[in-house]
C-alpha cells in the first residue's frame, strides 16, 4: 500500500516581505516518523481551496495549534483585544476542511487551536483568557526561551471511561502539556467530550457521528511524541485510520481500473 496523504492546515505568516502558509515542523514530524504518513501542508487561500475535492483525495486531516485565535465572528461573539491575535485566512480554510473531511470519513486530528476550530465548525463557542475566571487553572506556557520548558508535561487529564480516547492511552488520569488561553465554552452539537483537566476545562473532545476516526485535543501531543507514550499512541492511532482509509481508496480505485468495459459499480 502507498504511503497515506495527510493534509495539514498552514498558518499565514509574514516575514522577508512575503506572505508565507506554513506549518510547524514538530507536526510534521511527528505525522512522519509517529503516524508513518505524508503531511502536506495546505496553503491558508480560503474559498480558493476546493475543500471537498481535496479531502476526497486525502487520507486525513491534521488540523495544527498556533498562536493565533479563531475569529469570534465565527461563533457569534464581538472581536475585542482580548480575542487576538487573528489569522482569517487559515479560519476560512481550516474550518471548511474540517467539514469536508468528517462529511467525506476522512480521518481528523485537531490539536490545540485545532481542537477549537473543530468545536467552532460544528457549532459551538470559545471562551478567552480563562485563566483569569474564578476555580479556572492557568493553562498558559510558562515564559521560557526554551521550548522543551514551554512544551513541558506538567497537568493531568481524566479521560472518560468507554470513550475514543481511553481506546487509544486507557481509562483514567494521563498527563498532558497544555499551552493555551482560549478553551471550549459551549460544546458543539455532536461532540462528545473525551477527557478534562481538574478545573473541568475541556482537554479531548471526539465526534460522535464520525464515519472515521474524528478526535481534537487541547494539549500537544506533537511535541513528545517520539518519547512520550501517550502522545505517541495519540499519533499511531491517527495513522491506522490513514491507513485504513488508504487501504480503501487504493481497493476502489483497483475495482475501478478491473471493471470490464460498460459495467457499471454495484
Amino acid at each position: 500500500m502507498t504511503q497515506p496523504v495527510v493534509a495539514v492546515s498552514a498558518d499565514i505568516r509574514e516575514f522577508d516581505n512575503y506572505v508565507w502558509h506554513c506549518a510547524p515542523e514538530t507536526y510534521l514530524a511527528a505525522a512522519m516518523d509517529v503516524a508513518g504518513v505524508l503531511p502536506l501542508a495546505v496553503p491558508a487561500m480560503g474559498a480558493r481551496v476546493d475543500a471537498a475535492a481535496l479531502m476526497e483525495r486525502m487520507d486525513g486531516l491534521l488540523v495544527t495549534g498556533s498562536r493565533t485565535n479563531v475569529h469570534p465572528a465565527h461563533y457569534g461573539v464581538e472581536a475585542s483585544e482580548r480575542h487576538e491575535p487573528f489569522d482569517l485566512a487559515r479560519d476560512e480554510t481550516s474550518i471548511a476542511l474540517i467539514r469536508a473531511a468528517l462529511a467525506f470519513g476522512v480521518p481528523v486530528l485537531a490539536i490545540c487551536r485545532g481542537l477549537q476550530e473543530l468545536n467552532v465548525a460544528l457549532g459551538g463557542t470559545l471562551e478567552t483568557e480563562i485563566q483569569e475566571k474564578e476555580g479556572i487553572d492557568d493553562h498558559r506556557a510558562p515564559q521560557s526561551e526554551r521550548n522543551d520548558e514551554r512544551f513541558a508535561i506538567r497537568h493531568p487529564a481524566r479521560v472518560r471511561e468507554g470513550s475514543c480516547l481511553a481506546a487509544i492511552v486507557g481509562t483514567g488520569e494521563i498527563q498532558v502539556n497544555s499551552l493555551h488561553r482560549q478553551a471550549i465554552g459551549d460544546l458543539a452539537p455532536g461532540l462528545s467530550v473525551e477527557a478534562q483537566a481538574p478545573d473541568g476545562t475541556v482537554e479531548a473532545v471526539s465526534v460522535t457521528e464520525a464515519k472515521a476516526f474524528a478526535l481534537g485535543v487541547q494539549w500537544h501531543p506533537e511535541y513528545w511524541a517520539k518519547t512520550d507514550e501517550t502522545s505517541a499512541a495519540i499519533f499511531r492511532a491517527f495513522g491506522a485510520a490513514a491507513r485504513q482509509r488508504a487501504s480503501a481508496r487504493q481497493s476502489t480505485a483497483e475495482s475501478a481500473i478491473n471493471r470490464p468495459a460498460g459495467a457499471t459499480a454495484s
